[in-house]
């Protein structure tokens, strides 16, 4: 997908510098042409000549620095990109985004391009989450600017969290992705994420692991390929993606009746929330005191909503989610036949990396057609963004 691309990559100044010497021989290895432009901080970590050697181009660090004097640099650069990578991303780089500002090479030359502008932030864990920061990402986004976001483990700073360039076969990856591009512009798509809570007293409830990640990032994917997007969410604490409409539910039951309501109109509809099973059969209006011996509570079936779903179905195009630990292509494929599902998403939640609460994923994509792929580790919005073209190429084939 990126052979003969033109590509900008954009250097600022974070020690996540280094990684964008490999970035730029990967995406030479692909066949793109490269142009870095580099910030005066970013050259204090990495010397210019090593991205000249790396791109076999001219590195740019300076505004006024014409190297061609029948053209104007950074409006021919502009010009020239196909697309815009930044990586790393500093807080620095973004607001200078957010508010217009052109001070540099890199700065004047991202307000005169009109090629789609990919951002891979790299920074402290707590300038990551600053409300300032926050506000300038969703305000650039909200122009159309792409995020890859940054993965979370050990800072060079010394703090665990999330502000970790990703690396940069995983930005190539995303990148690859977007530039497929199966349009869901038109299709109505409902989701469900997270999981539900079933009370015993107004105190305790049962629930399960999952966080809600995989869900949203298929929601926040779908959104970004022009679908319309509902998300019925259990209790997570999650951010709702950009031009999505959320729908926060608790019980398993809540969550069946919201389901229901949107399932007649919808094109696409993929339940991967983690559901509860089973519910007490009685619900304490008071704490329950504790008292000697061991406590028993009867419980009771929850309605199975993938199930209702799948006699119901129509015309819409219905995929499950199986988290398993043992045989798991065997119950998951049981479950695509026994719930009258089009797909399943299959993982096994032993596999590490794959488990609840991670910011990866690994599955097994199969369909009533006949498909069967492994997804292989990637973060959950690579997975995401990889099982809705599986979707759409199906439908596609319905399509012909």
């Amino acid at each position: 997908m990126l052979q003969q691309k033109n590509v900008i990559l954009g250097v600022t100044g974070g020690i996540a510098a280094y990684k964008a010497c490999a970035l730029t021989s990967k995406l030479t290895q692909k066949g793109a042409n490269v142009k870095v432009i580099m910030t005066e901080s970013a050259t204090k970590f990495v010397s210019p000549l090593t991205f000249q050697a790396l791109s076999r181009n001219p590195v740019y660090t300076d505004t006024f620095d014409e190297k061609d004097p029948e053209k104007i640099a950074h409006i021919d650069l502009a010009d020239w990109a196909d697309l815009v990578i930044i990586a790393p991303a500093t807080a620095n780089i973004i607001a200078k985004i957010a508010n217009g500002n052109a001070d540099d090479m890199l700065s004047t030359t991202l307000l005169a391009t009109r090629a789609p502008v990919y951002i891979a932030p790299a920074m402290n864990v707590h300038m990551y989450a600053h409300p300032a920061v926050k506000e300038n990402m969703n305000k650039i986004a909200s122009w159309g600017y792409q995020f890859i976001e940054p993965g979370s483990g050990y800072l060079a700073c010394g703090y665990v969290g999330k502000g970790r360039l990703e690396e940069p076969e995983t930005i190539i990856d995303v990148i690859e992705n977007h530039l497929i591009n199966p349009s869901l512009k038109d299709k109505k798509i409902l989701i469900s994420a997270g999981p539900t809570r079933e009370s015993i007293d107004p105190i305790r409830f049962f629930t399960n692991h999952s966080s809600g990640k995989m869900g949203f990032a298929l929601a926040e994917e779908a959104a970004r390929l022009g679908a319309e997007v509902t998300l019925i969410a259990g209790p997570v604490s999650l951010n709702t993606p950009r031009n999505v409409k959320r729908v926060d539910v608790t019980t398993a039951e809540e969550m069946f009746q919201q389901m229901s309501m949107y399932y007649p109109n919808q094109d696409i509809v993929i339940k991967a929330a983690a559901v509860a099973d089973y519910r007490p059969v009685v619900i304490h209006d008071r704490k329950m005191k504790k008292s000697d011996g061991n406590l028993s509570i009867d419980m009771e079936r929850t309605k199975d909503i993938l199930l209702t779903l799948g006699e119901m179905k129509t015309t819409q195009y219905l995929v499950g989610f199986a988290a398993e630990t043992d045989e798991i292509l065997t119950y998951g494929k049981q479950k695509l036949e026994k719930k009258h599902l089009d797909a399943i998403v299959i993982n096994d939640v032993k596999a590490e990396g794959a488990g609840f609460a991670t910011s990866t994923n690994a599955v097994t994509f199969v369909s009533k057609k006949g498909i069967e792929k492994d997804l292989p580790l990637a973060t959950k919005n690579v997975i995401a963004q990889e099982i809705l073209e599986l979707i759409h190429l199906e439908l596609k084939d319905e399509e012909k």
